[in-house]
């Protein structure tokens, strides 16, 4: 097995000619990391580390954690990093806000109020994720086994009102990418 490599779900087999590990409805994981964050200033700042990545510009991004975590805060200071100006609404009740800046489309989505993964089918959502562009999704859990892969999965734990150890989880090329940008920002090495 390639050094660094972890699996996610149960393994399945390891493939002889490239070494990566098989999984059932899954990649392999190429990288994870754990940071914590102090304050909403260290959110802040890992937010405008990912909108200076090339990569962030077409990829989906995967964020959970409970409520309250701060992953729409998240949204907002990437967003705002990213040139969106005006008010930037929780897509809770809409299931999608869409923002149009001059060189990027960026959807954000948020399926905390699906009570059947089959409504992200019925909302018709599959083409807003065939599109290019920035696609942000809050609660993906909710959609089941629908949402095709993300490219960065960004998990928070809140410890208390400010601080959130947070996990970056790369499951592709521009995944590992982003995650590189996010895992250099300053941050509190977490425990």
């Amino acid at each position: 097995m390639t050094p660094g490599a972890q699996a996610r779900d149960e393994v399945i087999a390891v493939d002889a000619a490239t070494d990566a590990l098989v999984q059932r409805d899954h990649d392999p994981i190429l990288a994870t990391a754990r940071l914590h964050w102090l304050d909403e200033a260290a959110c802040r700042d890992a937010a405008a580390a990912l909108a200076a990545q090339r990569a962030a510009h077409d990829a989906f991004i995967e964020l959970r954690g409970p409520l309250g975590a701060g992953k729409t805060t998240f949204v907002r200071h990437l967003l705002r990093a990213l040139g969106v100006g005006g008010r930037i609404k929780s897509p809770t009740y809409a299931l999608m806000e869409p923002y149009e800046l001059p060189d990027l489309a960026v959807s954000h989505f948020d399926f905390y109020r699906f009570a059947d993964p089959r409504e992200w089918e019925d909302a018709g959502l599959r083409d807003a994720f065939a599109r290019p562009g920035l696609k942000l999704v809050e609660w993906p859990e909710k959609a089941g086994g629908l949402l095709p892969r993300p490219d960065l999965r960004i998990e928070l734990s809140p410890l208390d009102e400010t601080r959130r150890d947070v996990t970056l989880t790369a499951f592709g090329p521009t995944g590992l990418a982003m995650l590189r940008a996010l895992a250099a920002t300053p941050t509190e090495a977490a425990p």
